[in-house]
């Protein structure tokens, strides 16, 4: 594994903990959290307050690896999104692309169906 891969590894295992202080501190101070159906956010501070926002209703959430691969600065890590929220649980297929500076993720788009994901909080 290498070290860029071993970095979105944690990444992702830090999610189990909900902590946005936690999570947002993987970020470059400049970097952008792109969750495609969403607009951007930009910032470690406003990529905190958006991680808040969204997770404040997730009682538990622990997300399986399926793939992960990079090339040079480049990782892309296909998972499950397992979350247990207030509302229900989710079981989300995702697929993050992250570009990582200096071990500090730059940038971080993820994929995935929105519709997936308030199906299963209406069932």
């Amino acid at each position: 594994m290498t070290k860029n891969e071993q970095i979105i590894k944690s990444f992702i295992e830090a999610w189990q903990r909900l902590d946005p202080e936690e999570l947002a501190g993987f970020f470059h101070e400049n970097g952008c959290y792109h969750n495609v159906p969403a607009e951007p956010v930009t910032g470690r501070a406003a990529i905190k307050e958006f991680i808040q926002s969204f997770t404040a209703n997730w009682m538990e959430t622990d997300w399986q690896i399926v793939t992960l691969m990079s090339d040079g600065d480049c990782v892309i890590c296909e998972r499950i999104d397992r979350t247990n929220t207030q509302a229900g649980a989710v079981d989300l297929p995702c697929c993050g692309i992250f570009q990582l500076e200096n071990g500090q993720i730059k940038l971080w788009r993820d994929y995935f169906d929105m519709n997936t994901y308030l199906r299963a909080l209406r069932s």
